[in-house]
């Protein structure tokens, strides 16, 4: 199974869980981040789907593992596609808060 992102997602790479979080750029309008819909991609599991944000940054899995190194990107993307090298910005973030900041930054 290959995940494939379309062009105009806003993707946030979660280095060390594998995972890719895509932020469409419409139907989330009035909307708070954790109630975002989200395409989401297990890199590690090979498992990808469309997501409440809450189903994925509100667990003890994304708690326990602070900090995050995340790497944003645009475009598409494969389970070839090497990510580091697409990143426009990286931070690590020690907070769920950082993370809203992060997206806050870039305007998602």
């Amino acid at each position: 199974m290959t995940a494939r992102l379309d062009n105009d997602l806003k993707n946030f790479h979660f280095e060390e869980m594998g995972w890719v979080i895509s932020f469409p750029h419409r139907g989330n309008e009035n909307r708070k981040y954790l109630y975002y819909s989200v395409q989401f991609w297990n890199r590690k599991t090979n498992s990808s789907g469309t997501v409440c944000l809450a189903e994925k940054v509100d667990t003890p899995e994304f708690e326990a593992h602070f900090p995050h190194t995340v790497g944003f990107f645009k475009g598409q993307i494969n389970d070839k596609t090497d990510l580091k090298s697409a990143y426009l910005e990286i931070r690590v973030i020690n907070s769920i808060e950082e993370f809203w900041k992060f997206l806050n930054d870039l305007n998602i």
